[in-house]
């Protein structure tokens, strides 16, 4: 091939090349740096950029979108507890300060985690491992704050600080889960003694109470069965029988009644009593006998007591 073919296509593939290098594309949320022979020229955002071919190049690109690094800090609580937390540290690049970001920092990972390590290794020392599960959000308050300051300078803002995860050596987690389920135990021991003792008062009122009814319908059931002999006593001596005839009388009555009830019950005890029809006067005069017995007794006690109070006097 020729000359004369070679350098007009020469021409047109240098020239391609030169119109390529003019043109770059800069995607949605990043931003291009670019230097003129090494030294900073300007910063392009997203869409179609030019540039000086050989003169101007792209000499990177900072992405503009949030982003999270996590960070494992391991560490010893004030009760001499190692734990380990994540921190999740959400940031993004200031976009007005793309060349602070570019040239003031080799690593910003790196340097995020530093500072993470530094705050938490100096928060966490302060308390006991309970309070670290419940003041996670002051530590990761005192991480996004001690941030902030530090990163400012750099062109990125810390979003949010989070503790994502506190994990307590093995040995730790396996005694708080025995403390744990020790005290749902007591708990449930209380409780159970708790429902124990109100069945207990419960039952004893409910027995309080029936006993009470039980006695006030025993006296009313005597004193019924009083009135019930007081009115037939009146009856009786109304036709001309006096009242020692009449309570003999009642005595038998009752004593008959007695007999046919036990005979009636076919599952009843044996039980001896009585049965010759002088066994109702007998009864009565016992029981007269016995009143009369007590009532000489109470007298006497009575007329003691009296001369012993005298003789005292």
């Amino acid at each position: 091939m020729s000359s004369g073919i070679l350098t007009p296509i020469i021409i047109t593939v240098v020239a391609l090349l030169l119109i390529a290098g003019i043109f770059f594309m800069v995607k949605q949320q990043t931003s291009a740096v670019i230097e003129r022979f090494g030294r900073f020229q300007s910063v392009r955002n997203s869409g179609l950029q030019l540039k000086i071919p050989l003169i101007d190049r792209i000499a990177g690109r900072i992405n503009l979108k949030i982003q999270q690094l996590d960070v494992i800090v391991e560490t010893k609580t004030k009760d001499d507890v190692f734990v380990r937390l994540k921190i999740s540290v959400q940031f993004e690049v200031v976009k007005d300060k793309v060349y602070d970001a570019f040239y003031k920092l080799e690593n910003p990972a790196a340097q995020i985690t530093s500072y993470v390590f530094d705050v938490v290794r100096a928060e966490v020392p302060k308390m006991k491992l309970d309070d670290v599960f419940e003041r996670k959000d002051d530590i990761a308050n005192a991480v996004k704050l001690e941030l902030n300051e530090a990163m400012a300078d750099y062109g990125y803002d810390m979003i949010k600080t989070l503790v994502t995860d506190i994990d307590p050596d093995e040995q730790v987690k396996d005694a708080m889960n025995r403390i744990n389920a020790s005290e749902r135990e007591k708990v449930a021991a209380e409780f159970e003694a708790e429902a124990e003792r109100i069945k207990i008062v419960a039952k004893a009122s409910a027995e309080a109470e029936s006993k009470r009814l039980q006695g006030q319908g025993i006296a009313d059931q005597r004193r019924e069965i009083a009135r019930g002999l007081e009115e037939s006593v009146d009856v009786l001596n109304r036709v001309g029988i006096n009242s020692q005839e009449a309570s003999a009388l009642i005595v038998v009555t009752q004593h008959y009644d007695t007999l046919q009830s036990i005979g009636e019950e076919s599952k009843s005890n044996l039980i001896l009593l009585p049965n010759a029809p002088q066994a109702g006067s007998d009864m009565l005069n016992n029981m007269i006998a016995s009143f009369s017995a007590s009532n000489q007794i109470g007298e006497e006690m009575k007329k003691q007591n009296n001369d012993d109070k005298e003789a005292k006097e």
